[in-house]
């Protein structure tokens, strides 16, 4: 049976390159991944050629993937890994120990989700006004920070508030967070990108404003954001997904005495199980036989006209966005600091 689906305007919502790529083979793209202390972490160059494939800007990607941030020596691990990759971000465009810049806090900080940028901001060390006393010995480089708001509150475009402070006061690079969206449930929370092809504020939630880039404020221009939110039909079509491993994975161990000592198993999505067609469409008859993109699309059309495709967030995220926003804060501090340890 075929199934024409015509979803040509259904987009994904994400705004990290490692899922724009999806396990993809790219020409025009180099990707190299580690693992260090269970935290994954994936590097990825784009091209001119490959940008254009993927959606993606041309330059250079860092994704840093963790499982928990709540325990204290995990959320440690992860902050020298991230501080870590910012510096060597940091030295690949050849900015100098001198260099001053400017760190923009971007979202709403009246909402949760959307205020990772102005809460980081509050964990930044700020230095600028230090050096124009004269008070600050070797070791730290002038730091601004700005908290622009968002269009909803201001009435202004954040661009433009942007570059008029650039203008004005010519900081040597720019730092930029903000709260991303995922296409994964497994990555909401767990993963930080930092790029340095700029930011489209509000992309992720189909809200793209004008982007912060080399290309609109002449410097150069690093983003950091962690994906907080994913749509309803991320959800849906994850759970699917996860629904068809679990039947295959039962199926396969229907016999496992360990399973049979186990109120609950889990381990489905511990290992790597190849999916057939007929186990899919066993469990769910003419959804099963669909491609991943296919079900995707299919939602789309079911939800979006009825304005169900709600974007979601856990519900600790509070707690959550905090420890994240430490994590950063302190990260950058080190990053740009060579006397912060």
């Amino acid at each position: 049976m075929g199934h024409n689906i015509d979803l040509t305007n259904y987009k994904i919502r994400t705004d990290l390159a490692i899922e724009a790529i999806d396990n993809q083979k790219i020409k025009g793209i180099v990707s190299k991944e580690i693992n260090e202390d269970g935290i994954k972490i994936t590097e990825v160059m784009v091209n001119e050629e490959a940008s254009q494939i993927i959606n993606k800007k041309k330059g250079h990607y860092i994704t840093i993937e963790f499982s928990d941030v709540t325990d204290y020596e995990n959320s440690k691990k992860v902050e020298k890994k991230f501080s870590r990759e910012l510096s060597k971000l940091i030295n690949k465009l050849n900015i100098s120990k001198e260099a001053s810049c400017l760190i923009v806090g971007l979202g709403n900080s009246k909402s949760t989700p959307d205020s990772l940028g102005p809460l980081v901001i509050n964990n930044v060390l700020v230095t600028n006004h230090l050096f124009e006393l004269g008070e600050v010995t070797d070791g730290y480089r002038k730091v601004s920070v700005l908290v622009p708001g968002v269009m909803g509150q201001t009435g202004l475009e954040t661009s433009e508030i942007i570059k008029s402070i650039v203008d004005k006061f010519k900081p040597d690079f720019l730092i930029a967070i903000d709260a991303l969206a995922s296409q994964s449930i497994e990555r909401v929370n767990k993963t930080i990108q930092m790029t340095d092809t700029g930011i489209h504020p509000g992309s992720g939630i189909g809200n793209s404003r004008k982007e912060i880039s080399y290309e609109t404020l002449n410097i150069p221009c690093i983003a950091i954001g962690v994906p907080t939110v994913v749509d309803a039909i991320t959800i849906v079509s994850d759970t699917i997904n996860y629904m068809h491993k679990h039947y295959t994975y039962s199926k396969l161990n229907i016999n496992n005495p360990i399973n049979k000592l186990m109120a609950y198993s889990p381990n489905y999505l511990k290992e790597k199980i190849t999916l057939n067609k007929k186990d899919k469409e066993a469990l769910l008859g003419i959804v099963g036989t669909l491609e991943d993109n296919e079900i995707k699309q299919l939602l789309f059309e079911v939800l979006t006209p009825i304005g169900f495709n709600l974007m979601v967030t856990p519900k600790e995220v509070d707690f959550l966005i905090e420890k994240l926003s430490l994590i950063i804060g302190n990260g950058i501090n080190k990053s740009l600091h060579y006397n912060v340890k």
